[in-house]
């Protein structure tokens, strides 16, 4: 259910990306209602049949639902298969994470505020790789992993979490880039852009230090390498969508070479590609936050002490002071 629960949050952070990068977050100008339909009640030929903004902001709408749902059955799920106490604790704050994402949504729509759209698109990754940890604390590999303590381990896991939380202030940043406000300052958005690139560069740095250090030192720690491998490509990917998205919207970025080999490049606002690739950009950023979060929750998870030996541990020091446990 945790797995179902990545597997609808995903494409509903590509949907709500489509919202913003084709500006269709007013085409629906009520709610929780649809043009004074009740949002599951709204007639689906218009909604097919209607303008592409409508169909993707009453879409977006549906799979946020969908989601919502999702979260309660795993909160269900787990208050009656999952012995854990704190995976029914952190499956409700899951729950509660979608409303207020919801809420928030709607609270952007009623008041056509800037800020809230910025808060609503980060929070949406943040929820994202919490659905990742969810699904990650309840897989059978998370199970199966007896913890250990290795010499170097510390290091890995500052590493992973770093790069966990560079990956996220990356998205704080493009989230800027995204919802310039009207009459914004110019010199704002050169430094935001600056910063952009700055972070870009530290987090392919982390991840590939990440990458090296884990399958160097760390043999034992197979799903901390494959998933350090592939943030690796992911972020190569990632980077060649972030020259392809300034390209489709500015024209091909000055500072890099090979500018004079398309010369001819027309940007055509708001086209299919221009949408897409932007798009793409931004669920791909989400992607490599919840495949980091991974890495560093599975870092933790190879190298602590182990629950038993944390047991014998304390039996050794209590009978050293005498005491009965």
């Amino acid at each position: 259910m945790a797995l179902l629960l990545v597997y609808t949050t995903f494409p509903l952070i590509w949907v709500g990306g489509l919202v913003t990068t084709k500006k269709a977050g007013m085409a629906v100008p009520d709610w929780p209602n649809t043009y004074g339909y009740n949002l599951f009640l709204y007639p689906w030929t218009e909604w097919i049949a209607g303008p592409f903004d409508l169909f993707v902001e009453h879409g977006h709408r549906l799979l946020g639902s969908v989601v919502g749902m999702v979260a309660i059955a795993l909160v269900i799920v787990v208050s009656l298969c999952d012995k854990r106490r704190w995976m029914l604790t952190l499956s409700i704050i899951a729950l509660i994470a979608v409303i207020a994402q919801g809420i928030l949504g709607g609270a952007r729509v009623i008041q056509d505020e800037v800020l809230l759209a910025r808060i609503h698109g980060c929070f949406g990754p943040a929820f994202f790789g919490l659905t990742v940890a969810l699904a990650v604390f309840t897989s059978r590999r998370w199970g199966g992993i007896q913890p250990s303590k290795v010499e170097g381990s510390g290091s890995l896991q500052l590493l992973a979490v770093t790069t966990a939380a560079l990956a996220y202030v990356q998205l704080l940043i493009g989230s800027f880039l995204r919802h310039v406000p009207a009459g914004g300052n110019h010199g704002d958005f050169r430094v935001a852009v600056i910063f952009h690139v700055l972070v870009a560069f530290l987090v392919v740095a982390h991840v590939i230090a990440l990458t090296t250090t884990a399958w160097r030192n760390h043999p034992r720690a197979i799903a901390v390498r494959w998933w350090s491998l592939t943030a690796s490509l992911i972020v190569m990917v990632q980077i060649g969508l972030g020259v392809a998205a300034w390209t489709f919207k500015y024209g091909w970025p000055t500072f890099l070479p090979g500018g004079e080999l398309i010369p001819s490049f027309v940007i055509n606002a708001e086209s299919v590609a221009q949408a897409g690739v932007v798009t793409a950009h931004v669920a791909t950023g989400s992607l490599i936050v919840g495949v980091t979060v991974a890495i560093a929750l599975y870092s933790f998870r190879y190298y602590s002490p182990a629950p038993a030996s944390l047991v014998s541990q304390a039996v050794k020091k209590s009978t050293l002071q005498g005491v009965t446990i």
